[in-house]
C-alpha cells in the first residue's frame, strides 16, 4: 500500500504546514527493533490517528517525538526544525496526554490549572478561562476534580495542554473508560481542535471513533508500517459481500478457495439468520456469483456491506486488536 499526502485545496504544499515529519526513524532495543523506518509526517490542520496492535511500536514512537526515548537512527522534525538534545523550545509547542491526566483530587478544576499554570510559568489568567471554555468545563471550574466525571477528567487534561497554546498535541487512548457520553465529548472535541491551525496525533485502539475524527491513518505492526493514507481511501479499498445461500457449507468450502477472495466467514444476524460475508476486491459481486452458479449454487442474496476501518486494521495485522 503507498503513502498518500493530504494536499492542501489549491493543490499546493506549504512548508510551514508540517507540523511533524519522521523520516527513517529507528529504535532498537538490543536485538528487538521496536520502530523499523518510520516516515509520518503530520500537516496543520489534520487529526493523524496512529494505530497497531500491542508491542507494535506506538508508545516508543511517541516517546521519541516527545524527546524523551532517544532513536538508533532516522529523525524527527518538529515545525521544519530538526529535534535534537536541545527541542526545549521545540517541546513548548507541543501538548501531550500519554496517560490518565494527573490533577489534585481536592481541588477545583480552575485551582488545578493555575497549580499547573504557575509550574510552567508565563502563563496569563485570563488563559485558564480560556481553556475552560474551549473544553466546556467554566461552569463546572468551581467544582472538585474528584466529583468530576471521567469525561470531565479527560477534558479538563486536554484543557491543562492547551495552556501553552501548542500547535501539536498527542493523545494517547483519550476515551479509553469513558461511558458513551463522556466518549462522544471528547471525540467531539478533537476535531475542533485541530481546525483551529492545529495537528492532533492521536493514538486509540477504539477505531470506531478513529473512523469518525481523523483525517488519515497509520497502521504499523512489529514497528512496521502497514498503511498510511487517508481513512477514505483505506476503507474504499475492499468490498464486503453478505451472501445468503442454501448450501452455506458447501459454498463457504469453495469461495476459500478462491486467491482473490480475502476471506469468508459465517455470521448470524439479530434475527438468527446466517449469512457468508466475504471480503473480496471492490465491485466484485458478479464475480463470486458467477463462481458459485458455476458450481450449481445460486445465491437468494447478495448484498454489499460497507467495510470499516476495523475490518481493514484486522486484515491488515492479521486479527490483533488494536488494544
Amino acid at each position: 500500500m503507498t503513502t498518500q499526502t493530504i494536499q492542501p485545496q489549491n493543490g499546493i504544499k506549504k512548508d510551514n504546514d508540517v507540523i511533524l515529519q519522521t523520516r527513517g526513524l529507528t529504535k532498537k532495543f538490543g536485538t528487538l527493533v521496536a520502530v523499523n523506518n518510520l516516515n509520518l509526517e503530520l500537516r496543520r490542520g489534520e487529526v493523524f490517528g496512529f494505530l497497531g496492535p500491542n508491542g507494535a511500536g506506538k508508545s516508543t514512537t511517541v516517546g521519541m517525538i516527545l524527546g524523551l526515548i532517544a532513536p538508533t537512527s532516522g529523525s524527527i522534525e518538529l515545525f521544519g526544525t530538526k529535534l535534537d538534545g536541545h527541542s526545549w523550545p521545540l517541546m513548548r509547542r507541543v501538548g501531550a496526554i500519554i496517560e490518565e491526566p494527573a490533577f489534585y483530587p481536592y481541588l477545583s478544576g480552575r485551582d488545578n490549572l493555575e497549580a499547573l499554570s504557575r509550574s510552567i510559568g508565563g502563563i496569563p489568567k485570563t488563559k485558564i478561562d480560556e481553556v475552560l471554555k474551549r473544553v466546556n468545563l467554566f461552569d463546572r471550574a468551581a467544582d472538585q476534580y474528584g466529583h468530576y466525571s471521567m469525561g470531565m477528567k479527560q477534558r479538563l487534561g486536554i484543557a491543562s495542554t492547551l495552556l501553552r497554546d501548542p500547535e501539536l498535541i498527542i493523545l494517547d487512548e483519550p476515551t479509553s473508560g469513558l461511558d458513551p457520553a463522556g466518549t462522544k465529548e471528547v471525540r467531539d472535541l478533537i476535531p475542533e481542535l485541530a481546525h483551529e491551525s492545529r495537528a492532533v496525533f492521536l493514538c486509540s485502539h477504539l477505531l470506531h471513533e478513529v473512523e469518525l475524527v481523523c483525517n488519515r491513518v497509520a497502521i504499523i505492526k512489529g514497528g512496521v508500517m502497514l498503511a498510511n493514507s487517508t481513512v477514505q481511501e483505506l476503507v474504499a479499498q475492499g468490498q464486503l459481500l453478505q451472501i445468503k445461500v442454501a448450501n452455506q457449507t458447501q459454498a463457504l468450502d469453495i469461495l476459500k478457495k478462491i486467491s482473490w477472495i480475502k476471506s469468508v466467514k459465517v455470521e448470524i444476524d439479530d434475527s438468527h439468520n446466517e449469512y457468508l460475508v466475504v471480503d473480496a476486491p471492490k465491485d466484485s459481486a458478479s464475480r463470486v456469483n458467477q463462481v458459485l452458479a458455476e458450481h450449481q449454487i445460486f445465491a437468494s442474496e447478495i448484498v454489499n456491506r460497507t467495510v470499516s476501518l476495523e475490518s481493514v486494521f484486522l486484515q491488515l495485522t492479521g486479527g490483533n486488536s488494536g488494544d
